[in-house]
């Protein structure tokens, strides 16, 4: 059959136009056989900006921190097999995440299926329903209407990817040889820029009734607050500002709430709703008739486990999804969450809430703010949750701070206090895992146009190693901050941690199956990969990093930190701030 078989370019060259028509922008290419064609023809394309990655667990994430960043789809290219199976945990975190990243997978002609050919997987439904919408192309043919169909297909894909809430999809591609194509990849000149398939999505508004009716279960409330969990939509702080002041509810926020850092009213913002609420005291008083959410699941175990045990009604705001695991009674709101927050602050007169009630928070959080400035300061030795702190002092306008998970995420949700300064705080918090984190943070950086700032933990910094291949390779610059604890700290403040527990195998094993201290010197790992390194304590981590940031190539800071004393620590910085706030009651 291949003798008589030539790859046809038109097909392909319609394929890589109608991406960027329908405005794809970046694509991530992982090199291999089965995908030279359409590898071919994205390289060939003025509109599209190519990113070539060895790895395509790293490229994956790769693709879906630009994502994030850009706030737009980015595709990525694999070839057959188990290279596309690689792409499976960042469509994941994509999916849980919301984010539009388009798996681009070369497959082989379905007769080389079932059959033991080399390199040939199922790739049919790949990624389960971790995917929003799956497509398998035919093998390329020549003709108007292959390339019609190419082009339609494309359009479904990124319109699909990117309506509420966004998320992945996957196009299967098969190729038989030769792989080469006939014909001419290069681009055409310049012809009609109309996308073949336009997509307008109207905006998630409520009817006027259902808006009434919410206005008014808000204007009836006298302690109500508004919770506000991971989110990065632009403008969305002066909105909720607005909102806040109009209802005269405090905004429990979120680290990765984006409304701590901005030169919005802040106002109404409480940047240490993780520590008041660990005070049983201040908890127990503070009991709301009413919670409006916004965003993602919120960080904070001390809010999730407030929240849990109120009896208020709970108003949930997802533009077409379910963000709520509480399992509470809650009214669901289908609406976009920007237009509804301007929608409820012009209909509402600011003369229902108790002034005591929000006073009451905005007391007890400068209360809370102050004592752990004042612990903080005091401190003569690293301490992990002082780096946001720090980092929220010394990063400039326009920055990306990325947060990696497990203890840095609740450290910035604890510690990172707020500003005037415009810093944009994003994590993967889809899916919480700590894989592809500096890979992630690469994407960003590749597409923002501000400093790139990452703190991740060490556990994590060693399961995405081989992103610094890419950075070097690519030219990305980018700070890290390891947090270097020598093994999985976030596990030494869990119970397992705990002694007295032998029947079960505890302490004794706790080491070898939580604590999984590694004893790696990272400065000559690092230095072989085209890194900087420099070990900086946390005290001085404001005045490194404003030295620091910027600068071309890859930086890392490691700050080194041992485990127990780390627990120590944040227990004795937590109790300084709880009796601090239960000294006002």
């Amino acid at each position: 059959m291949s003798d008589a078989y030539q790859t046809p370019a038109e097909p392909l060259r319609a394929l890589a136009e109608e991406l960027a028509r329908a405005g794809l922008h970046d694509v991530v290419i992982c090199p291999g056989s089965r995908s030279t064609p359409l590898a071919l023809a994205l390289r060939m394309s003025s509109d599209l900006r190519c990113w070539v990655h060895l790895d395509e667990r790293a490229g994956a994430f790769f693709a879906l921190g630009m994502a994030r960043a850009a706030r737009r789809p980015v595709a990525i290219l694999v070839t057959s097999g188990t290279a596309a199976a690689e792409l499976t945990p960042a469509i994941v975190e994509a999916r849980y995440g919301r984010l539009p990243v388009i798996a681009l997978t070369a497959d082989r002609p379905p007769e080389l299926r079932e059959r033991g050919a080399p390199q040939t997987i199922d790739q049919d439904h790949l990624y389960g329903r971790f995917a929003k919408w799956y497509a398998e192309l035919p093998v390329p043919a020549p003709g108007d209407v292959a390339s019609d169909l190419v082009r339609s297909v494309v359009g479904r894909a990124l319109a699909v990817a990117s309506a509420a809430p966004a998320g992945p999809v996957q196009l299967d591609l098969p190729f038989r040889e030769p792989l080469l194509p006939e014909g001419s990849l290069r681009p055409r000149a310049a012809s009609a820029q109309q996308a073949h398939t336009r997509s307008v999505s109207a905006q998630r508004a409520l009817p006027e009734a259902d808006l009434a009716a919410l206005t008014g279960l808000l204007a009836g409330s006298r302690h109500g607050v508004i919770v506000c969990g991971p989110q990065d939509r632009e403008d969305f702080g002066a909105a909720l500002a607005g909102l806040a002041a109009a209802s005269g509810f405090p905004i429990l926020a979120d680290g990765l709430s984006n409304l701590r850092f901005g030169d919005h009213d802040r106002s109404h913002v409480i940047s240490t709703a993780d520590v008041l609420l660990r005070s049983s005291t201040f908890a127990g008083r503070r009991r709301p008739d009413l919670v409006l959410r916004f965003g993602g699941t919120p960080t904070s175990k001390a809010l999730l486990g407030w929240l849990a045990r109120t009896a208020a009604r709970q108003v949930v705001v997802d533009e077409g999804g379910w963000t709520e695991p509480s399992l509470l009674p809650v009214d669901m709101v289908d609406a976009e969450p920007l237009w509804l927050a301007t929608a409820l602050a012009e209909r509402l007169e600011s003369t229902g809430p108790d002034d005591d009630w929000l006073g009451a928070w905005r007391a007890a959080d400068r209360a809370a703010g102050a004592a752990l400035r004042i612990w903080l300061d005091s401190l003569e030795e690293s301490f992990e949750g002082e780096i946001f702190d720090q980092l929220g002092r010394a990063l400039p306008a326009g920055s990306i701070l990325l947060a990696g998970n497990s203890m840095p995420v609740r450290d910035l949700d604890a510690f990172s206090g707020s500003g005037p300064v415009a810093i944009r705080c994003l994590g993967n918090r889809g899916a919480n895992g700590i894989d592809g984190l500096l890979s992630t943070a690469l994407g960003m950086a590749a597409v923002a146009e501000g400093p790139l700032v990452a703190v991740v933990g060490d556990v994590a910094f060693i399961h995405d190693l081989n992103a610094l291949v890419a950075a070097q390779r690519l030219g990305i610059s980018a700070l890290i901050v390891l947090v270097n604890n020598d093994g999985g700290g976030i596990f030494s403040f869990l119970p397992q941690a705990s002694a007295g527990r032998s029947e079960i195998g505890l302490p004794e094993h706790f080491e070898e199956l939580f604590g999984s201290s590694h004893g790696l010197r990272f400065e000559p790992l690092v230095g072989a990969l085209g890194a900087k390194h420099q070990v900086v304590a946390t005290r001085d981590l404001a005045s490194v990093v404003a030295d620091s940031v910027g600068r071309p190539g890859m930086q890392v800071l490691e700050v080194r930190t041992e485990r127990a004393r780390n627990v120590e620590l944040h227990r004795a910085a937590l109790a300084a701030a709880c009796d601090a706030v239960e000294g006002l009651m």
